[in-house]
């Protein structure tokens, strides 16, 4: 049965991964300014923010969902994140804490790489000043492709040997082996043509098989760049730097550490803060009806600076906008399973929307079934207004994105 999207986030020590991770979760991952902080790798839920069926069929009233939240059509979507060691250069020859990074990373589907744009820590996570964060990009890339490489090349002679004999072709061939990564035959294919004219397997050289790893690394990590520390004085002429030379990449300008202040402030109840936006709002802003709490000077003026530096001028701190640029390159799209198609509620009661999977985009109908119920026996599917739905059919944003299923009596199911 598939498994739910895990994202890793990964860069060098004190680039601000764990601080990322907090911001987009409840976690408490441990925070501090030094190499290795993060040992043992942390996972926790990560909510992915995406428009509600609600919002389509006026039910917001009605909507409550049995994980996350719903605030007004926008859903709140449960994801699995993994904060992983900081890697270092040579971790693909276990330096530092590489081979435990590298073990840890491949149960990842998609990355997300938290850049120091501020020059002021190390390739090593030590600090300093000056430094090129442009660095980071190029040297994670080659660790991890020189991890599958190199495990690739130790037994190649054997791997080419059992392909000739067996006379299987490249892509059953590589499933075998880049199986330990969790890559799918599907994968491997997609990964293999994106090479033009691809030779047969058994005449590739290193320089071949460099490349046939970079383009699994494409498929099986796809990455967003998380440009951290946007607040620094010398954060902009590093993004400028960093977009110019890698302009196909996903990138998303980030301040964790504000998104993490700004929500201990609303928790604490003396701002009022719209996740993913540039608004937040004081006592002084709205009120003694509002409820908040007073800012004393030192917070006031702290506020006013996020605002300026941050939120303002770059619409928001990124984080929530990180993890979608997350979802988009896995092409995760929520689905939402019903008991009764036409009130869209559960077992009982009126409310609405309870459940809701993260899956790829043109996934099967009956591949969703199965993810979300297991192995039983489907008697009926239904869409919205009560369409049967063929198991073949292909889920969408507004196009199968709302099902009920009815099972064969005497066949286990979950409940909505």
């Amino acid at each position: 049965m598939p498994r739910d999207p895990l994202i890793g986030i990964v860069g060098k020590p004190s680039s601000g991964k764990s601080t990322t991770l907090n911001s987009l979760t409840d976690a408490d991952a441990k925070v501090g300014a030094f190499p290795f902080c993060t040992i043992e790798p942390n996972r926790a839920t990560g909510y992915l923010q995406v428009d509600c069926a609600c919002a389509r069929f006026g039910k917001q009233e009605y909507c409550k969902p049995n994980y996350g939240w719903c605030s007004n059509g926008k859903r709140h979507v449960p994801v699995q994140l993994l904060d992983v060691a900081g890697l270092v250069p040579g971790a693909s020859t276990g330096r530092g804490l590489g081979n435990k990074f590298l073990d840890d990373l491949r149960q990842a589907d998609a990355l997300i790489h938290v850049v120091d744009v501020s020059g002021t820590i190390d390739a090593e996570g030590k600090e300093t000043r000056g430094y090129d964060p442009l660095q980071d990009i190029e040297w994670l890339q080659d660790e991890i492709r020189l991890w599958i490489e190199n495990n690739l090349l130790k037994r190649w002679g054997s791997i080419v040997r059992r392909h000739t004999a067996t006379k299987s072709s490249a892509v059953e061939t590589l499933r075998s082996q880049f199986g330990g990564y969790g890559a799918s035959g599907k994968l491997v294919a997609k990964a293999l043509a994106r090479i033009p004219n691809l030779p047969k397997l058994e005449t590739w050289d290193h320089e071949m098989i460099t490349i046939v790893v970079r383009a699994f690394m494409s498929e099986k990590f796809p990455t967003v760049l998380a440009l951290n520390k946007i607040d620094h004085p010398d954060a902009d002429k590093n993004v400028s730097k960093i977009l110019l030379k890698h302009p196909d990449s996903k990138a998303v300008l980030t301040s964790a550490i504000t998104e993490v202040f700004l929500r201990k402030l609303a928790k604490q109840n003396y701002i009022k803060y719209e996740e993913g936006t540039e608004f937040v709002d004081t006592l002084e802003d709205l009120g003694k009806e509002s409820g908040l709490k007073p800012l004393d000077d030192k917070l006031k003026q702290r506020v006013e600076n996020i605002r300026d530096l941050v939120l303002y001028r770059f619409g928001s701190t990124g984080v929530v906008q990180v993890l979608q640029a997350a979802a988009d390159i896995l092409n995760l799209i929520p689905v939402y399973t019903v008991r009764n198609i036409n009130t869209f509620t559960g077992s009982s009661g009126q409310h609405a929307f309870r459940d809701c999977t993260l899956v790829k985009r043109g996934t099967s109908v009956g591949s969703v079934a199965r993810h979300v119920m297991g192995e039983v026996t489907i008697a009926v599917i239904e869409g919205v207004g009560g369409v049967r739905v063929s198991e073949d059919d292909l889920v969408d944003v507004g196009q199968n994105d709302i099902l009920s299923f009815k099972v064969v009596p005497g066949s286990e199911t979950t409940k909505n």
